[in-house]
Formats: structure tokens, sequence, C-alpha cells
């Protein structure tokens, strides 16, 4: 048993040496053009097979071409793969000359005149090129196993092993351990494998259950034994789990759950899909940790095992679907859509992570003949997951065992979903939201304070509604994650999607701070204003949120306490953790400072908080009520001027400085101050400094903001930055950037032969910031 990663040294059309994964072409981070990676490419790679090997069976893994490959072994076809989402494995023992060097020569074509999916017709995300993820070769017994299938029941496990058909005289053993504890071992019945398929069952009284909050995982060793000795060893990670759709949610364990997820795409500035593990584990990492998820949408397509393992081990659901966006062709593209099912089943049915096939092109029209053949090959070869199928149509018929529906009924003033009687007329079936928001309100880390702050607000208004514990919703996935480049057709003028809660650099927008408020486990305090007059109309501040998970929020101006607020579900009645609305700025200083009784300090504020948000166009109550106040109080149009200035408007005077604290169990666990901006910084958040050739090249994130003396991102700063990496490291991207929304980002990854480098960061009138790395071989460890 031998498993060989072939990452390393490509030749990418006779022209350059290259490690996978890789792109073609390096794209700007705006204004793409995708004709530059839709292109015939080759890659080729020489590599020696011993001629001990010979009699051996040679399995060559492609995880993950873009989008049709051709793989010739010395010349000879060894055969085609047509679709870029799933993985292939061709045996090219009969190919080899052992004892010899043998080329590997891979025809890649990224064309989207390709009739296979997601091609035919437009496409709202780029698809990109390349070999983009890993590139592998076993060498095995001709007796070896083909595959093990994993499922669970609570505690019961069952296990399929597929054997080769060189089964004769051979032995199946099986053993199941807690991961991390090697020690704990549960012993499997041994089987004469007398047949291609094995099965076997056990029940563990003592299992640790795979759930979001505790997502136990065990292993599964299988190993193959021929004439006493063995000659092929499968591992599977799995985790013990339960999962029920019913026409009331989505039940793990017997306990019902709902969904609060986002869509994904696998994609990144620059080099489009073309990003190691690292990458795929960070982006798992962002939607749990720092977004407070709890399910993933995989759009279009399946993505990345590496991804998925880390789903896998943080308890991050997820509903993945085969490739495709609203477009089904003709009968050739649709076979090929129906063997994409059967890819996608059968290499990700082991994670506990996934609990739904999508088997509908996105977004596509009712087609029963295609549908029934998606909805069988998924059941074919897994029958314990439901099925469903992404629409935007009504009433569309439903073949898929769940009736998911993209919702982008929300505009702001209305309910944040449609009522599913609306939907379908099938009440019986499990309802899941699979979009909302997105191209509803497209928003720039860059857009004014306003539309920033209602783009939060959307989010929370629909996930507010979707949480009802009274509906049968099962739960929703916002669209999206992060900001994507795409087609002419979609997006901004510039082929962004600026659909995201974070940009492409995965910095967070507004609206990530409600997701991120919806979590127990640490500090979440944002507030939506900067407190800033000049950027709302008519003088005014606007509405001013906190997003926090905080029991309640002071507020003090200029060190004198205004309001406490108590962060209660007033307009949002079933999120544990509401936006918290800062509707007075004046507090008790009307009756302390200028001696008004406190009624008349309560309808004097009433006119001031009114007239910062409508200037002269006050609603016909409160003229009436400013009115009263100027002849019962003998006031005039001077001290009504004089008043808003003072305790709205702060205009002349001292600089008001807000202070707000974030109150939890009676102490102060967070503090925000606004103010005006005395000091320009830049910072990073650098996702790993210590880089770690494994089978590849190893990459590091910096996300960058542009930050005020007290720590709050400018979103107005757009200042260029020079970016040096040092020998060791080298820069994806760019060597010159412009922060966006007052954030950027860049990448480096890692140089083969060294064991350090570094990035330094330079700006107009900040300080340089220098980046260590260290640079170290898995071999190592």
């Amino acid at each position: 048993m031998e498993k060989m990663y072939l990452n390393r040294g490509w030749n990418y059309n006779n022209c350059e040496v290259v490690d996978i994964p890789h792109m073609g072409c390096q794209l700007p981070y705006n204004y793409v053009d995708e004709n530059e990676y839709q292109l015939e490419a080759t890659y080729s790679k020489e590599i020696f097979i011993a001629e001990e090997n010979k009699g051996k069976k040679l399995l060559l893994t492609f995880l993950g071409v873009a989008h049709m490959a051709k793989v010739f072994i010395n010349g000879e076809l060894a055969g085609t793969h047509k679709c870029g989402y799933t993985a292939f494995t061709m045996d090219i023992s009969e190919l080899i000359k052992y004892g010899e060097n043998n080329l590997i020569l891979v025809e890649v074509d990224s064309r989207e005149s390709l009739n296979i999916p997601p091609f035919g017709n437009v496409i709202d995300y780029l698809t990109y090129q390349g070999i983009y993820r890993d590139v592998y070769l076993e060498i095995k017994d001709p007796s070896y196993i083909k595959d093990v299938i994993v499922q669970t029941k609570g505690n019961v496990l069952k296990t399929l092993t597929v054997c080769s058909s060189e089964y004769e005289g051979i032995m199946i053993e099986q053993y199941v351990y807690e991961k991390g504890d090697e020690s704990v071992k549960y012993q499997l019945k041994t089987k004469k494998a007398d047949t291609i398929a094995v099965d076997n069952k056990i029940k563990i009284d003592d299992v640790k259950l795979w759930d979001t909050d505790n997502p136990n995982l065990y292993v599964l060793v299988t190993n193959l034994i021929k004439n006493e000795v063995i000659v092929d060893t499968k591992e599977i990670t799995f985790g013990f789990r339960d999962i029920k759709w019913t026409k009331k949610g989505f039940y793990l364990n017997g306990n019902r759950i709902k969904i609060r997820g986002l869509n994904r795409h696998q994609s990144y500035p620059y080099v489009g899909y073309a990003m190691p593990k690292s990458m795929q584990v960070m982006d798992a990492r962002i939607l749990k940790e720092e977004l407070s998820l709890n399910a993933v949408r995989t759009s279009h397509y399946p993505q990345s095992q590496d991804f998925i393992d880390e789903c896998d081990r943080l308890g991050l659901l997820v509903f993945t679907e085969i490739p495709g966006w609203q477009h089904i062709g003709d009968e050739e593209w649709q076979d090929i859509a129906v063997e994409n099912v059967k890819e996608m089943v059968c290499q990700y049915r082991n994670h506990p992570s996934i609990i739904l096939w999508g088997v509908r092109i996105n977004e596509s029209e009712d087609n029963d003949k295609l549908y029934t053949r998606t909805n069988e090959m998924a059941k074919k070869h897994d029958d314990t997951r439901a099925t469903g199928g992404v629409r935007y149509i009504t009433d569309s018929n439903l073949l898929e065992d769940v009736y998911t529906f993209n919702d982008f009924s929300h505009e702001g003033d209305n309910a944040g979903i449609t009522k599913r009687s609306k939907v379908t007329k099938n009440s019986n079936a499990p309802y899941l939201v699979t979009e909302y928001n997105g191209h509803m309100f497209p928003t720039k880390s860059f857009d004014n304070e306003d539309r920033r702050l209602e783009h939060a607000l959307r989010h929370a208004r629909v996930v507010n509604d979707y949480s009802e514990d009274g509906n049968d919703v099962a739960g929703g996935f916002g669209w999206c994650m992060t900001d994507y480049n795409t087609h002419k057709e979609f997006g901004s003028g510039d082929k962004i999607c600026h659909h995201g809660v974070m940009d492409m650099f995965r910095n967070p927008k507004l609206a990530a701070a409600f997701y991120a408020s919806q979590c127990e486990d640490k500090v979440v305090c944002e507030v939506s204003s900067s407190m800033d007059i000049g950027e709302h109309n008519a003088g005014g501040l606007g509405d001013i949120y906190v997003f926090t998970n905080a029991d309640s929020i002071k507020l003090y101006k200029n060190d004198r306490f205004i309001y406490e607020y108590e962060c209660k579900n007033y307009k949002y009645n079933y999120l544990k953790h509401p936006p918290v609305l800062i509707d007075d700025l004046i507090g008790n200083s009307l009756e302390e400072d200028e001696g008004f009784s406190h009624s008349d300090a309560v309808d004097i504020k009433k006119v001031l908080v009114d007239y910062s948000k409508h200037s002269m166009n006050l609603p016909l109550s409160t003229k009436l009520l400013a009115g009263k106040l100027m002849m019962s109080l003998h006031l005039t149009f001077k001290d009504a001027e004089r008043l808003y200035k003072k305790y709205v408007g702060n205009w002349g005077g001292n600089t008001t400085v807000y202070k707000f604290e974030a109150i939890k169990n009676d102490q102060v666990v967070k503090t925000i101050i606004k103010e005006p901006v005395m000091k320009v910084s830049i910072v990073c958040d650098v996702s790993h400094t210590e880089l770690v050739e494994d089978h590849t090249y190893d990459v590091a994130a910096i996300r960058i903001r542009a930050v005020d003396n007290n720590g709050n991102v400018l979103p107005y700063y757009n200042e260029p930055l020079v970016l040096e990496a040092s020998e060791g490291v080298k820069l994806i991207g760019p060597s010159i950037i412009s922060l966006k929304g007052g954030m950027g980002g860049t990448y480096v990854k890692s140089v083969t032969g060294f064991d350090k480098g570094s990035l330094r960061i330079k700006g107009n009138n900040v300080e340089d910031i220098n980046i260590e790395f260290s640079i170290r071989s898995a071999d190592n460890e």
C-alpha cells in the first residue's frame, strides 16, 4: 500500500513549472475578464514507477479539475472526466512502463461552451480553471478496498466494504476508536470476503453522539487481510448521529434544530478556486466561530473535502448540491447531471455534517423526467439522507423529500419570508429557505452608513421570521457568506456580486455582526454608526443600532450617563439577541441642564429626534406638538435651533465623545468609543504564521483594516498600501493594493526550501507592519 501525492512540479503549457492547486492565470480583484481563464491548457509530469510494482493496481486520483479533463499516460488516453467539482480515479496499471519514467499529461478544458453542467446559459459566478485540488497516486495489491460506506442511526453503526474482484481467500477486519484516543476500540466481527461487498453492524452503548455543539468523531479502520497479511487499509472518520426531516422541521438526535446558515462560494481573489487546505479550513471556521452559524450550503456545487472535513470537526451542518445554475441542457447534458449526483453522493456520504443532498439544478424549472432520475440515483447510493432541490418558482412539483425554496420576498418593510402556504400546497413536506436577501439589497463595504445598516437589519428580519418556534420552517441559508466575482450580467459594474456579509477577503460587513451576535461563547458588540452627522441627511445621526449578545448597553455622552438599553426582543420576537435600537442620545440632560419638567423634556426630545430624521418634513403630529411647546414654554425658533445643535446635531462647543458599554452578568465586557479620528492605523488578522507544507504549499490569509485610535474601522479610508514579501514567501495578488471600505487583504504562500519569510505592509502616514512567518514540512511533526 502506498499513496503518493503528485502536487509538485507540473509543467504547465510547456512554459512554466507549477504546483497544485493551480489556476492558469492570476486575475485582478475586480473588472475581471473571464475570457482569460476560459481556455484549453495542458499539465504534464513525469513519475518513476519501480519494477517491483508490476502486477499491482495503480490508481490515479484528481480531486478537482475545472472543467473537463482528458488524462493520458505515456501518450495513451486513460480516461475523460466531465465535471469540475467532483473527483475522479483512473486505473492506469496497464499503461505504465515499470522501471522507467512515465509521462502524465492532462488536457484541461475550462471553456463555458462545454456541454456539461453548469454551462449552457448565463451563470451568476465565475467558474475558473485549472487543476485546483490535490492529485495523488495509490499503489495497491490486486486485492484492495474500493470503498467503505458508513451509516449510523443513533448508536448503531452499519458498514459496507466494497472490495476489488480479487476477493478469494481474504478477510475483512474492522474496529472503531474515538478520534484522538486510539486506545478506545470497538471490534466489529471479522468476516470472510467471499463477495465483493461485505456488510457489518455494531451497537455501541456508550457512544458519544455527533451534534452541532459537541461534534464527537470516531474512526473506522478497515483492514483487508490476505494470507494473514494486511494488504490494504482504509480509515474513515465519521460521527454517530441520527437525522430526520419532518413537516415540523429538522431533527438532530431527536432534537429540533433551526438551521441558521449562509451560502458559500469556494472562490478567492486573484486565484479563483486554487487554494490549499488551510484556506478551506479557514472558511469553515469563519462560518462557525466568527459568524456563529450552525449550517452552510455549498452553492452551487460540491466543494473541497478539506472544507467538509472541517465542518465535521466543528459541527457545521452541510447542504451540498450538484453543479448547475438555472439551465437544463440536452440529453447528454442531463446524463452528466445524473452522473454528478452519483459522484457527489458516493464521494461525500461518510461525512456526518452532510444532512441534505441537492439533486436539482439550482433555480431550474420543473423537469420531472430528469429529477426522477436524480432522486433515484441519490437514494440508490444513500438512502439515509433526504433529498432537496433549490427552486425559486412556487407550486413546483416536489419529487424530493424537502421543499427547498429561494425566498427573495423581503424588501425592507414587509415580512421576512413568504408564508409557505403561498409557496407550496404541499403541507406535509419539510420546508427550508435556501436563499434570501442577496441581489435584493447588494451592499458594498464602502456604501453609506444607512445602507450598511439596512443590509444588516434585512438579514436580522429574515432570520427572526424563520426562527419562530411555532412555524414549520426548518431554517434558512442567507445569500451569502462573501462577495464574489461574477459575469457581466450580474453584480456591480466591477463584476463583483456585493451580496456577502463579508467582502472577498473575508472581512466582515455590518451584517456579519448580526450573525456573530447570535452566540454565547464570546463577546460581540458592534455599533452601526460612526456618530457623524455628515453621514446622514439633514444633519442628523439616523438610526443607531447595536448588534450584541450582551444583556444591556450603557450609553455615555462626554462621560455623562445617558441611558441603559436592555437587549430585549421588541420587534424581533424570535431572536435570542436582537439588534438594539439606540433612540435616546439626550437622556435627562434637558431636565438637568435646561430646567424643563420631565413631561416637557420628553416632548421636546421627541421633536428634536423627529427633526433629525425628517428635517422640515415632520409628521403632522410632531408639528402640532412643536407648536404647542413653543407657545406654552415661550420658545423661539432660535431657542429650538440652539437645543437641536447642542443635544442632537452637536454643532459647536466641545468635541462630542460617545461611549457604549456592553454589560453582561453585571460586568462591562466591552467598551466602544466613538469620537473624531485622531490617528489612523493599519491592523491585520493573520490566519496563521506557521506555514506547514504537507502535500503542497501552504497559504496564509492576511485580513487588513484601517482603524481609528479606538479600533473602529474607517469605511472611507481607501488609501493604497505597498506589500513587500521577502524570500521564503510569495505574494498571491498585486504588490500594491487599495483598501475598500477601509478593509482589504492579501495572501502569502510558502516557498519550498526556506524555513522563514516575512511580509511588510507600508502606507502613507501609517506605521509599517511586519509579519514574520516560519515554514516547515509536515514530515517534521
